[in-house]
């Protein structure tokens, strides 16, 4: 599995957004109404995402330093999966709530935008804070490649055979 790049991730946020806030200008301009508030719960439930992943990951980090005796290879792989997810879906949700956010702010003859511009704001706080976990996470079940240390190993355990 390779490394998940951040760049890839505000692409992705960006054109979410961009698509958003299209759509959303394009039905409200039609006549149609404008999307109901973000609940404030949505910010909640990412950061309870979070700080799963978070906890997870925290364990896998702890096991590649030593600090933890046993961990099963099946729960690491979970977790490091679980923290890809988390990195695409706080990019996704990024761009979704952003797109709202900057539909209402630019809409601002609409009764309401405002308080509805606040909320998808801080929805796109909370998806972020799950992207950059992710991203945290994805980095601690990162298992450094086995040639990279039999080098060091062989250094300090072998003798050289020019010392002769």
């Amino acid at each position: 599995m390779t490394a998940t790049r951040v760049r890839t991730l505000v692409l992705l946020a960006a054109v979410v957004a961009a698509v958003t806030w299209w759509a959303m200008r394009m039905t409200v301009g039609r006549g149609a109404a404008t999307p109901p508030e973000v609940p404030w719960l949505v910010v909640g439930v990412e950061l309870v995402i979070a700080g799963v992943v978070l906890s997870m990951g925290w364990a896998v980090r702890q096991y590649q330093r030593g600090r933890r005796p046993l961990l099963d290879p099946v729960r690491a792989a979970r977790t490091a999966v679980l923290a890809k997810a988390s990195c695409y879906t706080g990019a996704l949700l990024t761009g979704w709530y952003g797109g709202q956010a900057l539909s209402l702010l630019t809409d601002a003859d609409v009764p309401g935008s405002t308080e509805r511009a606040a909320s998808a704001g801080l929805a796109v706080v909370g998806a972020v804070v799950l992207a950059v976990v992710g991203l945290v996470v994805e980095h601690w079940c990162r298992i450094p490649p086995p040639d990279a240390e039999e080098p060091d190993v062989r250094r300090r355990t072998e003798p050289d055979p020019s010392a002769g």
